[in-house]
């Protein structure tokens, strides 16, 4: 522990405290109901998550009264902001009522619309998440090809049931997984080779996500492809988060193409919504006509996501996505060069990317493992009290709201940062 860096730290949070003292009393009445203080561990930041009251466009505004750029765009899930479209589409349901128990066409349409972005997917089932769709597509490799091995890499997120990060073993579903090095290509083929004949997928995130915006190799997912294709397996691809990278997704990017893709967040347009899907064969396993499997769920296909779903994907056609891309690219290389006087380096892929206390390259979660939190916690407070906000982690996604001049803004306070942070370095 560095003296300096603890007094930094304290300082930071005595600031917070003080500066939030509404947030302080609500954190203290809903940890009487709720464990922590709320029911998304993710938003847990120390010694008390800030609370928001209001949201225009790219700004959020705390209920202590602070205005702060929100970079964060709730994990991804915020990419489309708070656009008009996205209201309309929920009043229009609020006019015409909703909770139907049965079916409606928008959900068709929105079924249409993803099927038309991902060349992979002939036909879609909607979830109420990320979480159970991959669950759903995992449970499906393992029906269609009557094996049990799941082999998946460490520092991977997909949902609270299937993450490879410390502490989550607990929560993890008990299925036979094989954890590998992300990125690490020789470990697959190993893996393969001993036993191939009893792996029913492989699945994985074009790029890490929670495990700190590490994108993956183009020769990496090309292995894996190419490995899961030789030994009877399925692909699946976690684009919960990468979809966003291109109309169809890391798969277009990459050039690379999936058995089972998985969908969720920003298509719901910041209400629930997940989906998975591939080749009209292997969705032929929910097909009532052909003695389908059941698959359940009250709010799979809620009428305002159902509604919400066709606006949003209108919403981000393929120039859009480029242009928004773009700008995360420029970002990432300025913050790079920003940081590079305390060794700190960022990672990612177009719109997303983390911030890390640790000099490049990181091509795996094990690059990262070892920083100092302390670091990531100070950035955090010192950030959110100059106007920005992101994750504790250091993870930020640009939502469709946010402005060149969020960006220039958020550049200069990230290298005033690096100057004070100067004396924290080693």
């Amino acid at each position: 522990m560095t003296d300096a860096l603890g007094t930094a730290l304290d300082t930071a949070v005595q600031r917070f405290v003080t500066s939030n003292p509404v947030s302080a009393r609500l954190a203290r009445e809903a940890a009487e109901v709720m464990p922590g203080g709320n029911t998304r561990s993710v938003l847990h930041t120390e010694p008390f998550g800030v609370r928001i009251a209001h949201a225009e466009g790219a700004v959020l505004t705390t209920v202590d009264g602070a205005r702060v750029v929100d970079l964060l765009g709730d994990y991804s899930a915020g990419l489309v902001g708070r656009r008009p479209e996205v209201a309309d589409a929920v009043r229009d349901v609020l006019d015409r009522g909703w909770s139907y128990g049965a079916m409606s066409e928008p959900e068709a349409d929105l079924a249409r619309a993803l099927v038309d972005r991902f060349p992979s997917v002939d036909q879609v089932r909607f979830t109420n998440s990320g979480t159970e769709a991959d669950l759903m597509a995992v449970l499906t490799a393992r029906h269609v090809t009557g094996r049990d091995r799941v082999v998946v890499f460490e520092g991977a997120y997909h949902g609270g049931p299937m993450t490879f990060l410390p502490g989550s073993a607990p929560l993890r579903v008990p299925f036979d997984f094989t954890v590998l090095p992300y990125n690490d290509v020789a470990a697959v083929e190993a893996e393969f080779s001993e036993a191939g004949e009893k792996i029913a997928c492989v699945l994985v995130e074009p790029m890490l996500g929670a495990g700190g915006c590490i994108p993956a190799s183009a020769e990496f997912l090309a292995a894996l492809r190419r490995l899961t294709r030789d030994h009877g397996a399925l692909l699946v691809l976690d684009e919960v988060m990468t979809s966003r990278l291109a109309v169809g997704g890391a798969q277009e990017a990459y050039g690379v193409r999936a058995d089972l893709t998985v969908l969720g967040k920003y298509f719901g347009g910041g209400l629930s919504f997940g989906a998975f899907g591939g080749s009209r064969e292997l969705m032929a396993a929910y097909d009532p006509a052909r003695g389908g499997l059941t698959h359940g769920g009250t709010f799979n296909n809620n009428a305002f996501t159902m509604a919400v779903g066709p606006a949003v994907t209108r919403l981000l056609d393929a120039e859009t996505l480029a242009l928004l891309n773009r700008r995360g690219d420029r970002l990432r290389e300025r913050l790079a060069e920003a940081l590079v006087p305390i060794g700190w380096c960022v990672t990612g892929i177009g719109s997303m990317m983390t911030i890390h206390p640790t000099p490049a390259p990181v091509t795996r979660w094990s690059d990262i493992a070892g920083v100092d939190v302390r670091r990531r916690r100070l950035l955090f407070h010192d950030l959110l009290a100059r106007g920005y906000y992101i994750a504790e982690r250091g993870y930020l996604a640009l939502s469709l709201s946010v402005t060149e001049d969020h960006l220039d803004g958020f550049v200069g306070v990230t290298q005033a940062l690096v100057g004070e942070y100067a004396d924290l370095a080693t």
